[in-house]
């Protein structure tokens, strides 16, 4: 009985021990709990880094045009339907305008071919070269008298003027005396009182002209006359252009743009009416603006029209382009001439390529937001890529080959700015400064020699207080975790 009873107090003894032992181990446990951490570690690699922007649009052909009827009347032909490919200049359909309209549109047509035929005849062009003639000769006259009268204080000119003046008066007054000797009555009798007379007439005429040269070329000319000799001279010019000018046009030449004349205006307004008859005549056809494929059409024969209703849209479906809308704080990532993938909701399993094109200089508010459009071009659509479709257009703004890569979420930041990793080494870890080159949405580039191709970096930390408290993520970004273990280990927190 005693011996039993002794059993039972060693039993309850070594109870009592183990019991303990299980409450020394738990508050170990917990006590460690408080200051442990655990760290999820991942390797540094090398990759190619590549930075994009995100957006999607509609498509649209970069050339398009909806056609509408030019004038009112019955369809009468259509001759294309949706799908067809086009050259400009095709006839798309005409319509046929009511009789007296048709009649009135030829009549105007006849009247002002023929205006413009009388202007571009034979005679004309022939008139149009003696007036060329006649331009060239007052130029040579103008141009002479403005010389002279520049040259006023030439003294040999002057002097040359005053013999012919002395040689004159002398002629003059001889002539005058034999006439006046011969007793010449009110009537000539005789051949030899005409020819004194004759003489007398003579001499006169050519006093007056000595005399005028004499005193123009003797004296300082005043500044009214030169500016008439010189705007007579600059009139000289001038028509002898304007007639060049006119020739030229009436012969099919090259005329100068800013070529001005009446006669040059007339000729080209008679063009002009030419012109406008056949475009009134010539709107019963609706024809291709430029080479293109027939989308839209609402002709139908027989259907009766009015000018400005809509006939057909046509669209160049060989350079379509995406227009997307990039915020602000990437716009200035986007360059024209970036490569851009493209995929449609409506065309699954595949993508397209293209380029970007054209980014807008001025972004447009939408609520809080500031947008800015930027233009892809697809370089290699299809059949199946239709105006009007929504696409997704994923541009590659940076690509950076052979980059040393590790997850932008184990990189940290001290309060001075500076970037740093935690380096595990032989189970413990070390902070590392890093220069953070390129970045993409989850990875980033790190240039220098701080890190190198293999090492351990942790990516997260996660506290673990006791084994009934949650964990927080390790937030791994997309970027797998590996490299020592690839899990969760417990360490003292750094």
């Amino acid at each position: 009985m005693f011996k039993n009873r002794r059993n039972i107090y060693i039993f309850v003894a070594a109870a009592v021990v183990v019991i303990v032992a299980i409450v020394l181990v738990i508050a170990s446990v917990r006590s460690q709990g408080t200051t442990a951490a655990a760290y999820q570690t991942t390797t540094v690699q090398l990759g190619t880094l590549t930075s994009s922007v995100q957006g999607s649009g509609s498509v649209s052909s970069a050339l398009t045009s909806s056609l509408t009827w030019q004038t009112s009347g019955q369809v009468d032909k259509v001759n294309v339907q949706i799908g067809n490919q086009v050259k400009a200049g095709d006839i798309l359909a005409s319509v046929l305008p009511p009789s007296s309209t048709q009649s009135t549109l030829e009549t105007a047509l006849v009247n002002a071919q023929a205006a413009l035929a009388e202007l571009t005849s034979p005679e004309a062009i022939a008139n149009a070269k003696l007036d060329i003639t006649t331009a060239q000769t007052n130029l040579i006259n103008a141009q002479s008298a403005l010389n002279n009268t520049q040259y006023w204080q030439n003294a040999a000119l002057i002097q040359d003027y005053y013999s012919k003046f002395v040689i004159a008066k002398a002629n003059l007054a001889k002539a005058q005396k034999a006439y006046d000797n011969a007793h010449v009555g009110q009537y000539i009798n005789n051949t030899g009182e005409a020819g004194l007379y004759q003489a007398l007439y003579n001499a006169q005429q050519a006093y007056n002209t000595a005399q005028y040269y004499y005193s123009l070329y003797s004296q300082k000319p005043t500044q009214r006359q030169l500016d008439q000799a010189q705007a007579n001279l600059d009139l000289a010019n001038a028509t002898l252009t304007n007639a060049q000018n006119y020739l030229t046009a009436l012969t099919g030449g090259d005329v100068p743009a800013d070529a001005t004349g009446a006669s040059l205006l007339k000729f080209e307004q008679a063009k002009l009416a030419v012109q406008a008859a056949q475009d009134n005549l010539d709107a019963a056809n609706l024809t291709a603006p430029f080479n293109g494929t027939i989308t839209q059409s609402s002709a139908v024969p027989g259907q009766i029209v009015s000018a400005s209703s809509a006939a057909f849209r046509i669209d160049d479906l060989t350079d379509l382009v995406v227009a997307i809308p990039v915020v602000q704080i990437d716009v200035n990532s986007v360059k024209a001439g970036q490569p851009a993938t493209i995929t449609f909701d409506a065309i699954p399993n595949k993508t397209y390529n293209g380029k970007v094109i054209k980014v807008d200089l001025a972004g447009t508010s939408s609520s809080s937001t500031v947008n800015f459009n930027v233009s892809v071009q697809l370089s290699d659509a299809d059949a199946q890529v239709k105006p009007g479709m929504t696409a997704n257009v994923t541009i590659t703004t940076n690509q950076v080959d052979n980059a040393l890569l590790i997850p932008s979420t184990s990189i940290f930041t001290d309060t001075n700015g500076q970037n740093y990793v935690y380096l595990v080494q032989n189970g413990t870890t070390t902070a590392v400064a890093v220069t953070v080159g390129a970045t993409s949405d989850t990875s980033s580039q790190i240039t220098g020699d701080t890190l190198k191709e293999g090492d351990i970096i942790v990516l997260s930390f996660a506290s673990t207080t006791s084994s009934s408290s949650s964990s927080r993520g390790f937030g791994l970004g997309g970027f797998g975790g590996g490299g020592e273990g690839g899990g969760t280990r417990v360490i003292t927190t750094p």
